[in-house]
């Protein structure tokens, strides 16, 4: 699943594409939406909030979409999860990133064609009502609002959850997928299997992850480790039956609640 990072740089691509541009077209290929017309609105701008997907648009004064009184700003809202996408294409560049019967939806305009890949919950809503879709994540580690104290207090709450699985609900923090959740226990030296009320610094681990994140922000290529060679990005994600790069133990990889997870039982205490 792609991480909060991913989420944001995706967002920026859309930001550089769209923003300011008035639609000459749309295109949804998903039943809740396959009569929408977008064309005459005006994108105002591609945000997050955590791994959300948000496109604020302004509808025309002739939009069919706001006559229910909820006003001429719009959001059109979408999820990744593992598999989807969002890609930004010159008028008239062949679309080459996925196979065509994959697209979700797409959004011309003037000076670029913004093509979805594979998105899950496409929702168009008023933008004053984002919250209903958003409004139970906690703090988006890369968002303005970043509340640190918040995160632990949340995570504080649900003391007798590993640590493992507590990063990734996002009604915790939200961004954290389970690359960072492996990095960032391997950093601290907790096993993945810890309990919450047992982690001996849950505001170091949460000060730890928003800076990777952080640091990984407008690029493709996640690093933990400071290297961006492949092979030497990561201490053990992806890594199983590999040399810990600290002490050389085999890194080793089991599931843990409904993800895949890698650690080091010589540098992490192992798994009770």
């Amino acid at each position: 699943m792609p991480e909060g990072d991913t989420v944001w740089n995706t967002a920026r691509v859309l930001q550089r594409a769209l923003a300011g541009a008035r639609l000459t077209g749309s295109d949804f290929r998903v039943p809740q939406l396959a009569a929408t017309d977008l064309t005459g609105w005006t994108v105002r701008e591609s945000a997050t909030r955590g791994k959300h997907l948000l496109l604020r648009l302004t509808a025309p004064p002739d939009a069919a979409a706001p006559a229910d009184g909820t006003g001429r700003d719009w959001t059109l809202h979408s999820h990744l999860r593992m598999d989807g996408a969002w890609r930004a294409y010159a008028p008239g560049e062949r679309w080459a990133a996925r196979p065509a019967h994959l697209i979700r939806v797409v959004l011309r305009s003037p000076g670029a064609v913004a093509v979805g890949y594979h998105l899950h919950e496409l929702a168009l809503i008023p933008t004053a009502e984002e919250e209903s879709l958003v409004g139970h994540l906690g703090p988006d580690l890369l968002g303005p609002d970043w509340d640190p104290d918040e995160a632990v207090r949340r995570l504080a709450a649900h003391p007798d959850e590993t640590i493992g699985e507590a990063l990734l609900d996002q009604r915790n923090l939200a961004g954290v997928g389970n690359l960072y959740k492996c990095e960032v226990l391997f950093l601290r030296g907790v096993s993945p299997w810890t309990a919450v009320r047992a982690v001996p610094d849950l505001a170091g681990t949460v000060g730890l992850a928003q800076r990777l994140l952080a640091a990984n922000r407008g690029r493709w290529t996640q690093s933990t480790t400071g290297s961006l060679h492949r092979g030497q990005t990561s201490y053990v994600y992806g890594r199983r039956a590999q040399p810990c790069r600290r002490c050389g133990t085999a890194i080793r990889k089991e599931e843990l609640g409904e993800r895949v997870t890698y650690w080091c039982p010589a540098c992490q205490p192992d798994r009770p």
